[in-house]
């Protein structure tokens, strides 16, 4: 079958702005469409990012494909402000493309990270064209997820990298078109070659290169709390409006990976069609967020690890045409969720998430005051302990636990995914809570949250957590973890500050994996309060944190309770399968 590309096709939009796309689509007939919006340059769709199926591959299945430059980068009109125009844009670009006589009147998204974010955008918008989307490592929250923690902290390490690569690209585009410097191009290409040196400047909204830059980045450091501004962009309370279904993929690895999740629950109960509640699929991976290979220096989870080896394109056609096209048997051997169960390295399908047969279970954290370091006496142990008892560590934001791996854009080898915790758990500053070696297999799947009694001598401080494998030769493979930032222990739209000295009690997300626990190995829990520069060093005096500089910083004693009065405890979900394993 012969096909046509064109190449910066103009799409009108409601205000008179026109928006570039490439387009493939059948020299003859019509043909259901898969539309990819970005904001990063159509003529490199894909380039990087392994989570995108193979655009030739879709071609070939008879669809065609619109890849289409957002407002104000690359070839499109307009100004690029994150999210502020994705509804609309989405919403009149399935719209046009509905109208196309190459198209059949049927539209499908897909695409990861920020392209995922406007497909839920545009699903909200009820765009009657919109058949289905297929948003891989991707958020509907743009506070808790990539610009902010669930738990409050500045993801910094991204923030500052995602926003110095968007002005670089910005001051491009302004030069070519006769404004702008070359000094401001130099400037920003200079410190996007070195993104890493900008995390250690201070106060943090006053970055040199991006503060001089401004416009959404004052706006971001100005609204720490999730409060109206970032309302205004989380989506939750628009998935009523959502007819299409989706199918969400994720990476255990990924900096997403929580609202991957989060969407799909909350989808599968208030999306506004049956179908589109029905519909949901979820599909997770060992990936992070820029490799689907399952491959890491400090860890490889075999050869069907792979997004090509399970078949990620195949799925994305069989999805589209059981929604686009309206092939009922399409998805008849593709289960409602389907995951990698690490340890035993092996894909799994399931029908519900949370598992149906999920065993909450408590692992009591307790020590005789000495779990500083994986040397320490820190245990974790299903049966309570029967004395009281508290841990005490500085947290001096002068010098912070360093980021070794976790959910994180992979800047730099050890930064990001699985990696050997052994560099940081040798820190006085790091609790480190393990049971016995086990006898038998452990299956965890699902949410994974640590609750904690604290108490510290600053008015706030941050309180981070980290489930780790701890290997028969010592090897410990961090596998999920989160930070909470006390002020908000109540929520993130309120801030509430500590009473120094005074117990409180937390609770940390710290999102979710799945991973059986072998014979051998030990399952272990590191508490600290810092995790930089993957977020924000709290500066513990309870002020504006982004505005503060390192004089001002000053250090926390903070103090970890358990025992009978103050119930620590690591809430694993356990799966008892093991004729599975």
């Amino acid at each position: 079958m012969q096909h046509l590309y064109e190449i910066d096709v103009r799409v009108p939009m409601r205000d008179g702005v026109a928006l570039a796309a490439n387009v493939w689509h059948r020299a003859e007939g019509e043909a259901p469409t898969l539309l990819v919006r970005l904001p990063y340059g159509k003529d490199v769709m894909g380039f990087g990012q392994s989570a995108f199926p193979d655009l030739l591959a879709l071609v070939e299945a008879g669809y065609a494909v619109v890849v289409q430059d957002c407002r104000g980068t690359y070839r499109s009109e307009g100004e690029f402000v994150p999210h502020m125009a994705d509804r609309a844009d989405g919403e009149d670009t399935v719209a046009w493309i509905a109208d196309q006589p190459w198209s059949d009147g049927t539209v499908g998204m897909f695409g990861p990270s920020y392209l995922g974010m406007v497909q839920w955008e545009a699903a909200v918008t009820g765009a009657p064209a919109l058949k289905a989307i297929a948003p891989a490592l991707t958020s509907i929250d743009n506070y808790e997820a990539p610009w902010f923690s669930a738990g409050g902290a500045l993801s910094l390490s991204l923030v500052t990298l995602w926003n110095v690569m968007m002005y670089a690209a910005d001051a491009q585009r302004s030069l070519a078109a006769g404004g702008g410097s070359v000094g401001q191009v130099q400037q920003l290409g200079q410190a996007l070659l070195s993104a890493e040196s900008l995390n250690d400047v201070l106060p943090t909204a006053e970055v040199p290169v991006l503060a001089a830059y401004g416009k959404w980045w004052d706006d971001w450091m100005a609204h720490p709390s999730h409060d109206e501004y970032w309302d205004a962009m989380e989506l939750t309370p628009e998935l009523k409006n959502v007819t299409a279904p989706a199918l969400n993929i994720g990476g255990w690895y990924d900096l997403y990976i929580g609202q991957t999740i989060r969407t799909y629950t909350a989808a599968r109960r208030q999306a506004g069609s049956a179908h589109a509640r029905e519909g949901q699929r979820l599909v997770i991976g060992p990936w992070d967020h820029m490799s689907t290979s399952g491959v890491f220096p400090d860890r490889s989870f075999g050869p069907l690890a792979s997004a090509q080896m399970m078949g990620l394109t195949g799925l994305h056609v069989k999805f589209f045409d059981r929604w686009l096209r309206g092939d009922s048997t399409a998805l008849d051997d593709v289960a409602p969720v389907k995951l990698f169960v690490m340890g035993i390295d092996q894909w799994r399908d399931e029908q519900e998430w949370p598992l149906p047969d999920t065993q909450w279970t408590d692992y009591h954290l307790s020590s005789a005051g000495h779990a500083n370091t994986a040397d320490g006496d820190g245990a974790l142990t299903t049966e309570p302990p029967t004395g009281d008892e508290h841990d005490t560590y500085l947290y001096d934001p002068r010098r912070p636990v360093p980021s070794a791996g976790g959910a994180s854009m992979p800047t730099t080898p050890g930064f990001c995914g699985p990696v050997d915790q052994r560099t940081v758990a040798g820190r006085e500053d790091v609790l480190c809570f393990a049971t016995p070696v086990l006898d038998e297999a452990v299956e965890v799947t699902g949410p994974v949250s640590l609750t904690l009694f604290v108490s510290s001598s600053a008015v706030d401080t941050d309180f981070t957590a980290k489930l780790v494998d701890v290997f028969p030769d010592g090897k410990a493979i961090n596998l999920c973890d989160g930070i909470l930032r006390a002020r908000y222990r109540g929520g993130l739209a309120t801030e509430e500050l500590m009473e120094p000295g005074t117990v409180h009690e937390i609770t940390v997300d710290m999102t979710a994996t799945s991973n059986v626990f072998l014979p051998g190995h030990r399952i272990r829990v590191d508490v600290s309060s810092s995790n930089f520069p993957r977020y924000d060093r709290n500066t513990n005096t309870g002020g504006v944190i982004a505005h503060e500089s390192e004089e001002q910083m000053i250090p926390a004693v903070n103090h970890i309770h358990h025992g009978p009065n103050h119930p620590s405890r690591l809430v694993l979900p356990v799966i008892d399968r093991k004729d599975q394993q």
